[in-house]
């Protein structure tokens, strides 16, 4: 059996919480692609993952929400690679990124504010551009 799989360094999730299944890979590659089952489909189940702290498993949902399974699994597959050892860890890598990025704590974001030179020099343009414009109407017929 493979190792298990480590996140950012600290959290290990153990072999037993992954599942995986080997297909036969589609694309070209003739009777070696047709005949052996090399594509790999990983499972993880996210929701009931122990191997993640209760704000990680969280954040993870909420930001792989799109990627799960009704049940709460993510599922990756691999099947670029020829051998089923090199989809096997394509995939687990792939893993380990998503759930980096995912349990990774956002930063607060800082308002800023317009400065007031961006504002005039707006404002400027604005006006230019509507004398420009104005330039462009028939001249107003007075008597």
């Amino acid at each position: 059996m493979t190792n298990p799989v480590i996140i950012s360094g600290r959290y290990r999730i153990p072999d037993s919480e992954l599942r995986e299944q080997f297909t036969r890979a589609s694309g070209p590659g003739g009777q070696h692609v047709n005949k052996t089952e090399t594509a790999v489909q990983l499972w993880f189940d996210l929701a009931g993952t122990t191997a993640l702290t209760a704000t990680m498993r969280a954040n993870a949902l909420r930001a792989l929400a799109s990627r799960l399974t009704s049940d709460g699994e993510l599922v990756i597959a691999a099947s670029e690679h020829r051998s089923r050892e090199r989809n096997r860890e394509a995939a687990r890598e792939r893993l380990i990124d998503l759930l980096d990025e995912a349990t990774r704590p956002k930063r607060a974001r800082r308002k800023t504010r317009v400065p007031k030179s961006s504002k005039r020099k707006r404002l400027k343009h604005k006006r230019q551009k509507g004398r420009r414009k104005a330039l462009r109407n028939k001249p107003a017929m007075d008597d």
